[in-house]
């Protein structure tokens, strides 16, 4: 790596981009994009706002006009040239539009993609700016940013249940054992929650509005204290606005089978690991990582499920960009992720 070049972590997740640098988050944005309906006189993409101003407008603008997209789905690429554009955005923004050195950067992409979509990322970060692009498997990146040792013989495991994606890994040794990857984490409990709704009392609402519901009341495991809050829909029948209240406790039945889903990621995880190793795990528990870990009661839920101690990492959402930036700064990690990569 080049004296002068900056190190960046980043997490390249499907409803958020994180970026570390020296120590600290230096940029964290949703992963949105807001292009024209018509491409410009080249034939290229119109990219009006990215980022929160894209999010801003979601459900508020005339689809044939502007369109919001997220250019990555279940954790990887689906659209490459927004992608790479978003990418380049972000990176301008934490290393400088006008730098003498590219920046060398450290990429997390879900234990499940396959070659071609992790080529997709590695291209796109290279042609967004980057000197070296290097990849790191997000299960192993979360586990590296809340700290756990990851270099010893012994069995960690970690839960990283991101926007897109939800992934559960065995590590020993700097190396993933056993692994699990499943397509769902906190857009499909949104979509359970607007589901939910849309059955029980007939009022179609965002996926802004079910993201807050999720947010402010919700939780994996009926709760202590009960919490309600009022939402706004549009009714099914009359096609008019109309305003109910929504508890806890409705939002718990709601996330009941995309909950149960990942679950038994968990579960698959655990049945295939070798009897030394999972009882390692049973002694010194299961880390949870990612925004999902946020949701209120969902260590518990998990430990209920798997019959292991769950423990939610003191900062889940960054725990992943914190890893890869990590990793470039540890010599012996980087060597053998570099290897890998």
């Amino acid at each position: 790596m080049a004296l002068f070049s900056k190190s960046l972590g980043i997490d390249l997740g499907t409803v958020n981009v994180l970026i570390y640098e020296n120590g600290q988050i230096v940029l964290q944005e949703p992963s949105l994009v807001a292009l024209a309906a018509e491409e410009d006189a080249r034939g290229n993409i119109n990219v009006l706002e990215i980022g929160q101003p894209a999010r801003e407008m979601m459900g508020r603008v005339f689809d044939e006009e502007i369109q919001v997209v997220r250019p990555l789905q279940n954790g990887v690429i689906a659209d490459y040239e927004v992608a790479e554009a978003m990418l380049r955005y972000y990176m301008n923004k934490v290393a400088g539009r006008l730098r003498l050195f590219k920046p060398v950067v450290m990429i997390s992409v879900p234990y499940g993609a396959n070659n071609v979509e992790k080529r997709a990322v590695r291209d796109a970060a290279l042609t967004a700016g980057a000197r070296e692009a290097y990849l790191i498997y997000e299960p192993l990146a979360a586990a590296i940013g809340c700290g756990l040792p990851v270099g010893t013989p012994a069995g960690d495991m970690v839960i990283n249940i991101g926007g897109g994606v939800t992934e559960a890994a065995v590590i020993s040794m700097n190396n993933i054992v056993r692994a699990d990857s499943g397509r769902i984490g906190g857009l499909r409990l949104d979509e359970g929650i607007m589901s939910y709704i849309r059955r029980k009392y007939n009022l179609v609402i965002g996926q802004l509005t079910a993201e807050s519901v999720k947010i402010q009341i919700g939780a994996a495991t009926h709760q202590t204290n009960e919490l309600s809050m009022e939402i706004q829909g549009i009714d099914n029948v009359s096609g008019l606005p109309r305003t109910i209240n929504i508890s806890t406790g409705e939002v718990v039945e709601a996330l009941e089978q995309p909950l149960d889903m990942i679950a038994q990621v968990v579960k698959n995880v655990l049945s295939n690991t070798p009897p030394e190793l999972a009882s390692d795990i049973m002694d010194r528990g299961i880390m949870l990582t990612g925004g999902g870990a946020l949701l209120r009661g969902i260590d518990q839920y998990l430990t209920n499920k798997t019959n292991v101690p769950c423990y939610r990492a003191e900062n889940p959402m960054i725990a992943v960009a914190v890893g890869a930036g990590r990793a470039l700064e540890d010599p012996a990690l980087f060597r053998r992720i570099a290897t890998q990569s």
